[in-house]
């Protein structure tokens, strides 16, 4: 169902802004009933299994998103102005490439990189049109209304949606072309196999002539990594064991996070952080809401994420499988972070 945000806001916001507005809620009502009625089947099946493993999905209640954004600030997390600096420095020749386009944006967040790119095409006279899809209605809300403030000849069509779902909708585009976006290095928080099938749903959702932009974290020495995701100031920690204070909140658990510990490193052979939560003794959880007891041995974990680091070479091979061909490849200085621009032959 296609829903503007300004039937509920239409005497605040110009009359202007609402014709270039409009919010499509794409998952149906009968299957968040059903969510319900599964919602933490993910954490029983995930805690009952060996070794024991929590989606990232619970790191984002309203505390887990603030520290999140603190993170991204980390004098050691580089991968977002990483990334943030290689788009600055390289969104001009990439609006060239694609000529007008309509960028869609999976996982958009608060759209702040995305500015960049409008940015560039705005400056060489291309039509702005942008697709913002994220699960969270409220965040498509508040981005889209700050964006269309900021640039007055741009169109939004925001889709409150899952990757999977909002592929599958997507509408043809009334500008010469389409780029779909996948930048944050999201991917490596997928597996090989997962990788394959997004690629696949990319590639389906694209017509001929299309572009693909994808960001990608890059193997580098494990001593940068490792001091990434194991901050000074212990956000990444607090971050980590936050899951645990969601869960007790949503599923009236007893988890004690002092008797857990963030532990965060670098895979070698699979080349993947891993972040866990470690039990420091023995103990018994209570999940009450699920009716779920956990049993913890010392130092048992629970993986809480995965982050895949990529080689290029690896990789572009991988997107050419998948009919997802790389015309370009931007990276930084030390090649810690990649940007890849394919085309759907």
């Amino acid at each position: 169902m296609s829903v503007s945000i300004f039937e509920t806001a239409s005497n605040i916001y110009p009359r202007a802004i609402e014709q270039r507005l409009q919010i499509e809620n794409l998952i149906d009502p009968a299957a968040i009933a059903t969510s319900r009625l599964t919602e933490g089947k993910d954490a029983i099946a995930g805690l009952t299994q060996t070794p024991k493993t929590l989606p990232p999905r619970y790191f984002y209640d309203d505390r887990g998103s603030q520290l999140f954004e603190q993170i991204c600030e980390l004098p050691e997390y580089y991968l977002t102005r990483t990334e943030t600096a290689i788009l600055q420095k390289y969104a001009t020749e990439i609006a060239r490439l694609t000529g007008a386009c309509e960028l869609v944006e999976l996982g958009s967040g608060s759209s702040t990189k995305t500015r960049i790119l409008l940015d560039a095409y705005h400056k060489l006279g291309y039509p702005l049109h942008y697709i913002p899809v994220d699960v969270s209605a409220g965040i498509l809300e508040s981005s889209a209304k700050q964006l269309l403030t900021d640039y007055t000849t741009l169109k939004v069509r925001a889709l409150a949606s899952t990757y999977e779902l909002a592929l599958e909708r997507l509408a043809p585009t009334f500008l010469p072309s389409r780029t779909i976006c996948f930048i944050g290095s999201t991917l490596g928080n997928l597996t090989p196999s997962e990788s394959d099938e997004f690629f696949a749903r990319i590639f389906a959702a694209l017509e001929v002539g299309e572009y693909f932009l994808l960001g990608v974290d890059l193997q580098k020495p494990k001593s940068v990594l490792e001091a990434a995701y194991n901050d000074r100031q212990g956000v990444t920690a607090a971050f980590n064991l936050n899951m645990l204070q969601h869960l007790n909140w949503r599923y009236d658990s007893n988890f004690e996070l002092q008797n857990f510990e963030h532990w965060a490193f670098y895979n070698e052979t699979e080349h993947q952080i891993e972040m866990h939560l470690r039990s420091l003794r023995s103990q018994t959880v209570q999940m009450r809401s699920l009716n779920l007891t956990v049993e913890f041995a010392e130092r048992e974990t629970i993986r809480t994420e995965i982050s895949r680091k990529f080689n290029l070479k690896t990789l572009q091979q991988q997107l050419q499988t998948q009919g997802l061909i790389p015309l370009q490849t931007w990276t930084d200085t030390k090649n810690w972070f990649g940007l890849l621009l394919c085309q759907k032959k």
